[in-house]
């Protein structure tokens, strides 16, 4: 919980002083452009890799299988859309890296591992149906 609120102090203040930086190198209404046109593609390229595991998990779960894999997309999608939904250029790097299929690997075995350690410690209760 401590690192949480220590996160919530200091990426906004380096998401500023990124902002300072850009803005005296390119200008503050580049900077501006860009922050709007990073969350518009963003939100935009989120929603479309969100329908299409929605659709991989029906599919899934129509062949009777469960659909372990596309939930940890659904989750990586879900945080990386809020990143870049937030405006600044580190959020945003880490928003693209999470709704990206290709990059999004490096996050699901950690999402993987991390669950894993909650249910064996009993925080998280999975039924079997």
């Amino acid at each position: 919980m401590r690192w949480l609120l220590l996160a919530l102090i200091v990426v906004p203040a380096i998401e500023i002083g990124v902002f300072i930086w850009a803005g005296g190198i390119i200008g503050p209404w580049w900077v501006v452009a860009l922050i709007l046109l990073t969350g518009i593609v963003g939100v935009t390229l989120a929603k479309q890799q969100g329908m299409e595991t929605w659709q991989k998990a029906q599919e899934s779960m129509q062949y009777g299988q469960p659909p372990t894999k596309h939930i940890i997309d659904g989750i990586c999608i879900f945080v990386g859309g809020v990143f870049l939904f937030s405006p600044g250029f580190i959020t945003d790097i880490i928003g693209f890296t999470l709704v990206v299929p290709a990059t999004r690997g490096v996050f699901k075995g950690f999402i993987m591992r991390f669950v894993r350690q909650m249910m064996d410690k009993n925080t998280v209760i999975y039924r079997k149906w």
